[in-house]
């Protein structure tokens, strides 16, 4: 394990799990046991790092809530399609599980989170631990999320800034290959999800312009249809991560104050006792 200084508030360290490396983000000088999140990043499934969480709501999380942020390096569809991801996801929350004591880790107060593709792995991520039954997550924010691997209304012919329906069309390629565009399983595509019971409380936000717009919108109806605690603010923005590529503009403001007190008000209310 390497250890590093990030300000005189937060250190970071690296681990790895399984040949799954690990970016580990935790206050300094805690006093008690914090919420551990797993934060997954985004890229479509075929891009990105483990230390864009530096540029992200998860860096937000570690700064303001004093919460302990795990950032997973999976592997990219690019090389590894479907299930090389989720499967180095879920590596990473049994690692989080493991090691909640060392890490200094309240385990009935294991989050999920991430953006865009992140976003998509979260909910698969959230629906694996659930029939699996290792591990209780008590939270997830699938923010922005890429959760179907179908065209609906927002994704198709959507010419949005950043994300748009060629590039999604590219990005379920390369995840899913010879199923490109056929039924899969939910961990895969969790928009083909039929069972949303049992899952944890969810939170996300979105803009209006973006392709995941619908696929967000019907993620939260289905989980409240089934009960489960979920909101979704839609914000008006020109580009998909428009809060992290357009942090100085008014709304990307308002979005990021927004998820900050919904992360408190988590912090505050769900918890999610681990079966021994």
């Amino acid at each position: 394990m390497i250890e590093f200084k990030l300000g005189n508030d937060l250190n970071i360290e690296t681990d790895e799990v399984e040949n799954v490396k690990l970016l580990i983000i935790s206050p300094k000088n805690r006093t008690e046991k914090v919420p551990g999140v797993l934060w997954i990043h985004g890229g479509g499934y075929m891009s990105g790092m483990k230390e864009l969480v530096l540029f992200s709501r998860g860096f937000d999380i570690a700064k303001n809530h004093g919460a302990v942020v795990v950032s997973v390096g999976y592997r990219l569809s690019t090389l590894n399609p479907y299930p090389a991801g989720i499967n180095d996801c879920y590596k990473a929350l049994i690692y989080l599980k493991n090691n909640a004591d060392r890490l200094g880790i309240r385990d009935d107060q294991i989050f999920v989170g991430g953006e865009s593709a992140g976003g998509g792995l979260v909910a698969a991520l959230c629906m694996l631990a659930r029939d699996r039954k290792e591990v209780n997550i008590a939270y997830q924010m699938p923010l922005y999320p890429m959760l179907d691997n179908f065209d609906t209304e927002s994704s198709r012919d959507n010419h949005c800034k950043v994300w748009n329906t060629k590039l999604n069309h590219i990005g379920w390629f390369l995840y899913l290959r010879k199923n490109y565009n056929k039924e899969v399983s939910p961990y895969a595509s969790p928009s083909r999800q039929t069972n949303y019971k049992g899952l944890p409380p969810a939170y996300t936000f979105v803009c209006d312009a973006e392709p995941f717009l619908d696929e967000a919108k019907t993620y939260i109806k289905e989980l409240k249809n089934a009960g489960v605690e979920a909101k979704i603010e839609i914000y008006h923005a020109d580009r998909h991560s428009f809060d992290l590529l357009t942090p100085w503009k008014k709304v990307s403001k308002r979005a990021i104050r927004n998820f900050n007190i919904a992360f408190a008000y988590a912090k505050k209310t769900y918890f999610a006792k681990q079966s021994k």
